[in-house]
Parts: structure tokens; sequence; C-alpha cells
């Protein structure tokens, strides 16, 4: 893969939230998807990471149950069920290991995201969960932190990269054709200082 084609995979990788319900994910792909992960560099190269893979569907109705779901589109609770996702991979943390993940969930998310949209698939990234009622409905005991979790699936919505605008409105839309606009930063605007 050459930079070109990087930059194309990490602005492919648009955070998506409507999916194909019907198109299953198999657990040798989820597990695939976490060996990905399993790769990454880790503070101190302790490992402290433990997953949780489901493709289960009453299982995945109650962990999407637990999920904060775009919190700037006001007029939209999330998708209906026919465009939910198929798959959740739950981050955690084992405090037996480390009481400091640093900042290995969010480098094993962002890579378990990047190798689902080489397989054609999508997701984002959680932190606004219930914690505790995800904890009560997948049994995750105590010495386990949930950390984030990673929703899969097939996308059936379109994601544009806009410029922000002269307003600095960064909140995402969507338009009249449920195209998903993200607006992001001018480079220039991100560099604070070049030596």
């Amino acid at each position: 893969m050459n930079t070109e084609q990087f930059k194309q995979l990490v602005k492919d990788n648009r955070s998506c939230r409507r999916f194909d319900n019907n198109c299953k994910i198999d657990t040798d792909t989820l597990k695939a998807l976490v060996g990905l992960a399993r790769n990454c560099a880790s503070a101190a190269n302790k490992q402290p990471l433990k997953f949780i893979i489901c493709r289960d569907e009453q299982k995945n109705s109650e962990i999407y149950a637990c999920l904060g779901w775009a919190a700037y589109l006001k007029d939209w609770p999330g998708p209906e069920k026919a465009e939910q996702p198929s798959a959740y991979i739950v981050i955690m943390g084992d405090h037996t290991i480390s009481d400091n993940f640093w900042c290995d969930h969010g480098i094993a998310a962002q890579t378990i995201l990047l190798g689902a949209r080489t397989m054609g698939l999508g997701g984002l990234m959680f932190g606004a969960i219930n914690i505790k009622k995800l904890k009560n409905h997948l049994n995750i005991p105590d010495h386990l932190e949930v950390k984030l979790v990673v929703a899969l699936g097939k996308p059936v919505e379109e994601i544009r990269i806009d410029e922000v605008g002269e307003d600095g409105d960064i909140k995402y839309w969507r338009d009249e054709n449920k195209v998903h606009h993200v607006p992001k930063r001018k480079l220039n605007d991100l560099i604070f200082g070049s030596f």
C-alpha cells in the first residue's frame, strides 16, 4: 500500500452509523480484527486489553441499547433495526494486568476500524456507553473496565468530508438525501508551529 492508498483508507474510515443488518459478520472475521489490534503498540508492552466479540442478535440488541448514538443529530435516536450493526467488539482494560491503559484502547479501536474498512465493512467507536448496564448484559467482571465499544457492519450510508465553514461549525449533519457530512478543520489551522 502506498501513501495515497493509505490516505484514502483513512478518509474512507469515517464513523458509519447505518448498516445492512442482513449482512452478517462471522466469528473468524471478528477474531481477525482483534488479531490486528493484538499486534498494536502497548504501553510498556503490558498488553492489558481484553475483548468481547459479539454477533448474536439478542446480545447485539442489548449492546445497542447501551450506546449513545450521534449526539449532534438531535432528531435521530439511532438506526432502525434493519440498519443496526451486525457485530460489536467491546474493548476492556484488565486491572489484574495494569491500572493504567493509557491510549492502548484508542489505538486498538482505530486499528480494528481500519482493518474492517479493508474488508468492505464500516464501523464506529463508542465512548458514550451505559457501562453498568453493558457489564450486566455481558456478565463482565469488576476487574475488567469497559473502555470502548466498536460497532461493525456493511455500510449503507454515504459519508462526505467537508471543510469547516467560516462559521467554524464542526457539527456533523445529514442532508435531504441522508448523506452524512463531516466538517473537518483546515490542515493549516491544526498546525500550531513549524520549526
